[in-house]
């Protein structure tokens, strides 16, 4: 059987090239590939302990101690510990999907590492583009958010020193953060230290924040039992907004769950990823949903929901019970919150940097990990220079609706790729061209043609792949009923195809469902059957997937012995709906800026990523003969 599949060709034609470079994909260990020894490798050295304190610590901010009065007043009323459990199912769909390929696929870079794997490049660079956006700008709202608590802290805002205080800049609408920019040089100086020293210091300081709000917790369950819980008398009952008030209520604080895929961004620096990833994913995204529900049940009970205030909800609620000693400790509470979630940002962004560089997507010396502290030095002082000067210069809360593009695009994709793996799993690995001597070798065989191969650009790249021409469906039926299993059997080739399609129209009748169910000013005759028409693609696409075989290549893709997403194809694609749902609903001016950075990225690609790729000229061939290729390899060298 021909088995070289030499997808890289960028002739016969630009557009077509253009093409093969937006699909071509990595295999799971590129990063240990002979390409990277170059550079020192990251420490193995997190374990459970460490990954919650980073998934907790990004997770808990001060949105906690602001979100409960906002959802409460708007949207929940009394039932806004129910808005959080459904948040926290919909955040945990997208944890299952997380802990799967995490496990899998154990290598930096989180989302963007699994869409180059299963997606292709052109995706997985838009993902990783998409997300150095987010954290840059997370990071950078969480450091502004500081220096208010802290005045708070010393009295107000005319309490803390001349120099770590505001500023407006004169003659220019500025208003300058001292506090934020060295706040945000304090965490980057940390995290250069090393892995196991920032986690420790995150962890000291997310306990300090859980303390915070046991205390709330204990000392709210004391007060309402002492004045008979009156946010919960109410004549307006449990659901003063009606059950759709209280889904509207989980969609809000669904972004307060947005934080447990930094675990995953840390997944090449775990001892045991099998086991801890999907541990410290699970425990942590638990801890922080049974911490909101419990505050949440505690707040609203002691002041009516229509009476919180809106921007100091926990501290306002003690206050008005005579403990306004208590409002400071929350304050610091916030303060812990909100520095805790400033490393929560700041960590997982070197280490996409350092992925999409040592895939030739970005300069190399991202990619350069300091020998003695074996963390990415370079890309996490470029990170805390563009967040620091960032929170120093611009007050960027009206560009938080962009830090949410990131999160949910990272899920969609994520959720996209567990089906990917499951019924169409990268059937071809490359390898490097100098290993094409090998290739050749081993690519004749006796009785058949010899393939011929081409690197960079051809004339000949619009020939067929070569993959497959003695397929499974010259000995077997093309389709027939298996009594037994009640369901129906494709030839390998045929089941790859209805596969990727269903998965495919899956996406699109998701998208279509959510726009129409959204738009709300289009006009019945469009939107309805608008509705219809994503729905029975979504529908067709579940039942096609769930009538097929998942491939038996899944069971030894990446590796082996990691957690398994339970209820696929069902989970991941509600996980898909969900968040195509919400990205829908983020509003046109997020959109907009988005837009403008995402085209920026385009240009990047087109004239620095796609020409350094390091898969740029590499040759494609089937993983069954991926081993012998390097067995020999390695023999010749012996």
């Amino acid at each position: 059987m021909g088995f070289l599949v030499d997808t890289q060709k960028e002739g016969g034609g630009h557009s077509w090239g253009y093409l093969r470079s937006l699909v071509r994909r990595k295999q799971v260990d590129s990063a240990d590939e002979p390409h990277s020894h170059h550079h020192h490798q990251l420490a193995k050295a997190l374990t459970v302990p460490h990954l919650i304190a980073i998934g907790v610590g990004a997770t808990i901010g001060a949105g906690v101690y602001i979100l409960v009065g906002t959802v409460a007043r708007e949207h929940s009323g009394p039932s806004l510990a129910l808005s959080f459990l459904i948040a926290g199912i919909a955040a945990a769909l997208s944890a299952f999907c997380y802990a799967e390929l995490s496990s899998r696929c154990p290598s930096a870079g989180s989302a963007y590492h699994y869409s180059y794997i299963c997606v292709g490049e052109g995706v997985a660079w838009l993902i990783g583009w998409a997300l150095i956006l987010e954290y840059t700008i997370g990071g950078s709202a969480v450091a502004r958010g500081i220096s208010p608590n802290l005045a708070l802290i010393f009295g107000g805002e005319d309490g803390l020193p001349s120099f770590l205080a505001r500023h407006q800049i004169p003659c220019l609408d500025v208003v300058v953060d001292p506090s934020a920019a060295i706040l945000v040089f304090i965490v980057t100086g940390l995290l250069c230290l090393g892995i196991k020293e920032s986690t420790f210091a995150q962890g000291i300081v997310t306990a300090a924040n859980v303390c915070v709000l046991l205390f709330v917790i204990v000392a709210g369950s004391y007060l309402g039992f002492k004045t008979g819980w009156a946010g919960y008398e109410l004549s307006s009952g449990f659901f003063p907004f009606g059950v759709d008030g209280m889904f509207a209520g989980s969609a809000t604080v669904f972004f307060a769950f947005i934080g447990f895929d930094s675990v995953a961004s840390a997944a090449e620096e775990v001892k045991n990823p099998q086991r801890d990833l999907p541990i410290g994913i699970g425990l942590a995204l638990f801890l922080c949903c049974s911490v909101y529900m419990m505050v949440s049940i505690v707040i609203v009970g002691l002041v009516p929901y229509y009476a919180m205030d809106p921007d100091t909800p926990i501290s306002s609620a003690f206050a008005s019970h005579d403990m306004q000693w208590a409002v400071y400790l929350i304050t610091l509470g916030a303060v812990m919150a909100l520095c805790s979630a400033l490393m929560g940002a700041l960590l997982p962004q070197p280490r996409i940097l350092m992925a999409m560089a040592r895939d030739g997507l970005l300069p190399s010396l991202f990619s350069d990990v300091n020998r003695r502290t074996q963390v990415p030095v370079k890309a996490t002082i470029a990170t805390g220079l563009c967040a620091a000067t960032l929170a120093f210069f611009m007050d960027v809360s009206q560009l938080a609706g962009m830090v949410s593009v990131g999160t949910l695009l990272a899920f969609t994709m994520v959720a996209i790729s567990v089906l990917i793996l499951r019924y169409v799993p990268p059937d071809e690995l490359p390898l490097p061209a100098s290993l094409q001597d090998r290739i050749d070798s081993v690519s004749f065989i006796p009785g058949e043609t010899k393939p011929s191969h081409h690197e960079g650009t051809s004339d000949n790249s619009n020939k067929q792949p070569l993959i497959g021409e003695n397929e499974a469906s010259v000995h077997f039926p093309v389709m027939e009923k298996q009594e037994a299993l009640g369901c129906w059997a494709l030839s390998e080739k045929k089941r790859r195809i209805v596969a990727g399609w269903s998965i495919m129209l899956t996406c699109i009748g998701a998208f279509l469902l959510s726009y129409s169910a959204s738009s709300l000013n289009f006009p019945g005759v469009v939107r309805y059957p608008l509705c219809g028409v994503g729905g029975s693609l979504l529908l067709a696409g579940l039942i096609a997937l769930s009538s097929i075989d998942q491939d038996d290549a899944r069971h030894t893709f990446g590796h082996s012995g990691g957690f398994i997403c339970p209820f696929v194809p069902l989970l991941p694609i509600i996980c898909i709906l969900i968040n195509m749902y919400l990205l829908v609903n983020l509003g046109s001016a997020t959109w907009a800026r988005v837009s403008v950075w995402l085209v920026i990225g385009v240009l990047v690609y087109v004239f620095y990523g796609r020409k350094n790729s390091s898969l740029a000229n590499a040759v494609y061939v089937t993983t069954a003969h991926a081993e012998e290729i390097y067995r020999e390899h390695e023999a010749s060298l012996a």
